[in-house]
């Protein structure tokens, strides 16, 4: 995720990291090429289209590109509180761990877990499996055992929970307090489902398709009908218009899995990195 000032405009406006103009830029040139020959045409044969057509066709395709921004960005923010809810509960955890678990191995153990659950979700919402990347979360038995495992994340919260178990047993963790416990397991492994239901659900074919169609058409051929008022300006016009609504599609299509590594997705390695500090934090400072 890239950070900034929204104050300062023309910081945001000069930026190229996480602009969606570059990306573009071959639409525009088309567009404009587009509208060149929409110029000559009118020059010479006096060719145009009549622009009520595209007057009311506009008007459906912005309803249909905020309908699509809108799903989108509904989908940006649901997968950012789902992390949210991961990091609210990975510190109470922590705190849990520090005033329930009395032994010091199960405490360390539970506490290096933790965040290893939030390692692992993380490479499922990515899609990647090098479990090298988690370093010392995870040991090197640990590894072994996930290696040919697919729900990898739900059995460390099973690990957890065994943990958890002994220790009851053992009589040094109350039932009550392994209650509590096993709650923020759960609420975790239920964010990590609400962020693979974002993953596995993507738009609707046939509504990404339907929008498509709509703003290639009316981009590609809205030069003929502003040909007769712009003029020679019609080429920069048509390449203005091509930038404003391929945009906002292609601002939908960035946003709508908001678990990747583009520059606009949500910044797992730092939240991962944020529970790491806390829980660590948390587990380790005593009470004065």
């Amino acid at each position: 995720m890239i950070e900034y000032d929204p104050k300062s405009w023309i910081s945001i406006v000069c930026r190229a990291r996480g602009s969606i103009a570059l990306r573009l830029l071959p639409r525009m040139v088309v567009a404009a090429v587009i509208g060149l020959i929409a110029v000559l045409l009118f020059e010479r044969k006096g060719t145009h289209l009549p622009s009520q057509a595209h007057t009311l066709v506009g008007v459906v395709l912005g309803l249909l590109l905020v309908f699509r921004t809108n799903a989108s960005y509904d989908r940006y923010w649901e997968g950012r509180r789902l992390l949210g809810g991961m990091v609210n509960r990975s510190r109470d955890l922590a705190r849990q761990i520090a005033s329930f678990v009395t032994d010091a191995d199960a405490r360390a153990a539970l506490a290096r877990l933790v965040p290893a659950f939030y390692g692992l979700a993380a490479q499922t919402l990515r899609r990647q499996t090098d479990l090298a990347v988690l370093g010392e979360r995870l040991t090197a038995a640990e590894r072994a055992a996930l290696g040919s495992v697919t729900p990898r994340a739900p059995v460390v919260i099973a690990w957890m929970s065994a943990r958890i178990r002994a220790e009851v047993e053992a009589g040094r963790v109350r039932d009550t307090q392994a209650l509590l416990l096993d709650q923020n397991l759960t609420a975790l492994n239920d964010s990590l489902g609400g962020a693979e239901r974002i993953l596995k659900t993507p738009i609707p074919f046939a509504y990404a398709q339907h929008i498509k169609i709509f703003v290639v058409l009316f981009c590609f051929t809205v030069p003929f009908a502003i040909v007769d008022q712009m003029g020679w300006a019609t080429p920069a016009v048509s390449a203005v218009l091509a930038l404003a609504l391929f945009g906002v599609d292609e601002i939908g299509v960035e946003i709508e899995d908001p678990f990747g590594d583009d520059p606009n997705d949500l910044p797992l390695d730092a939240i991962g990195a944020g529970i790491d500090r806390a829980v660590a934090e948390i587990v380790a400072t005593p009470a004065p």
